[in-house]
């Protein structure tokens, strides 16, 4: 057994949610009080035994898979790497459905009442929520999970809150690679919980085959549709919290959005897309949009589009790898860190042009014509 104040070696797996804890009995201490410190793997020895017990549906597996590949240090790299490519033949066989909405259209109450009516009728459901981190303290509360009450409890759900860390589009920085992992697991529905809804909140269209977007009545947003990319990306729209005195305000906005997609209708022949009114709180509603989510996705494989879809979403990781790979090549070239912050100080001072400064730092780690 490792002493605690022993750091972590390079070739084990990190902790994290789904941790195996065993019980060890450490000499010179009572047998009622045994150690629960948790059991590390190796990375490299146990790759293909992680792989295989997450094909057979461990969930503790499964979670220590996406701890694997969401960890940002270098030396577990390659043991993501390799649990990717042996996992990746394995996936492509669930349906991918992302969730997005301001802030209070009731989101994760949403996939909750949605989730349990999918798990009750037999179908594997996994949700990956994406919590937003402080851009000061960079921590994020993560939940979401706590507000999927009914879902939490089904045995065939699975839901994993992850922090955005800063990233844009309102998913988390390795949320592709965690639709990946939940597939090969057998989930058969992969539900994306996206941080908000905005202009830059649209990455998560590139992951999923079915973008869905929750909207609320009497927000402001009637007049102009929330924000035109955002409708022109959407498949499907719900106007949520349609109960109570609300009813009838919530199938108004429901009128009103869809005259407004009326102008935004696509080429013949593809999908057009629908808005519904729902409500989280007491089911209704709900069985109606899973059904046009069905729809949306017969149409698509009728049609092509579904396998078109799929083929952007894997050149859109390619092209996120690819950035992210050559800002850590920036990155790690010798000087630029010291030049960096040269030019860094001489621009917050006003003594050199932001544009002259990044020509400098391309130039300086090779990358400049």
């Amino acid at each position: 057994m490792i002493p605690p104040s022993t750091p972590p070696r390079p070739d084990w797996v990190p902790d994290g949610a789904g941790e195996e804890f065993a019980t060890r009995i450490v000499p010179g201490t009572p047998t009622r009080a045994p150690d629960r410190r948790p059991v590390r793997r190796r990375a490299t020895d146990n790759v293909e035994r992680l792989a295989a017990d997450l094909r057979a549906g461990d969930r503790g597996a499964l979670a220590r898979g996406i701890t694997l590949v969401e960890s940002r240090a270098a030396m577990h790299r390659a043991a993501a790497e390799n649990l990717l490519n042996a996992l990746t033949p394995h996936s492509g066989g669930a349906l991918r459905v992302g969730v997005t909405g301001a802030p209070g259209a009731g989101k994760s109450t949403f996939i909750d009442a949605l989730g349990t009516r999918l798990c009750t009728a037999g179908r594997r459901v996994a949700v990956l929520s994406v919590d937003p981190s402080s851009p000061v303290s960079h921590g994020s509360i993560l939940g979401d999970k706590t507000r999927m009450e009914n879902l939490s409890r089904q045995p065939s759900a699975f839901i994993r809150p992850s922090p955005s860390g800063g990233e844009l589009g309102g998913v988390a920085r390795r949320t592709r690679e965690t639709i990946v992992l939940c597939e090969a697991a057998g989930f058969e529905i992969v539900i994306v919980e996206t941080v908000g809804v905005g202009q830059s909140e649209v990455l998560v269209r590139g992951m999923v085959d079915c973008f869905l977007v929750l909207l609320l009545a009497g927000a402001g947003d009637e007049l102009q549709g929330i924000k035109k990319g955002i409708l022109e990306l959407a498949d499907i729209l719900a106007v949520n919290k349609a109960d109570g005195d609300n009813r009838a305000r919530a199938e108004a906005a429901r009128r009103e959005f869809s005259r407004a997609l009326h102008y935004l209708s696509g080429p013949e022949g593809s999908w057009r897309q629908t808005v519904l009114a729902c409500s989280a709180a007491t089911g209704e509603g709900i069985p109606e949009v899973w059904e046009t989510v069905e729809k949306f996705f017969s149409h698509g494989k009728r049609s092509g589009e579904f396998a078109e879809r799929r083929r952007e979403q894997v050149l859109a990781w390619l092209g996120a790898l690819l950035d992210e790979g050559l800002r850590e090549a920036y990155a790690s070239r010798r000087g630029v860190a010291a030049l960096r912050a040269e030019l860094e100080s001489q621009v917050g001072a006003g003594l050199l042009p932001a544009p002259e400064a990044a020509r400098r730092l391309l130039a300086a780690a090779g990358f400049a014509q």
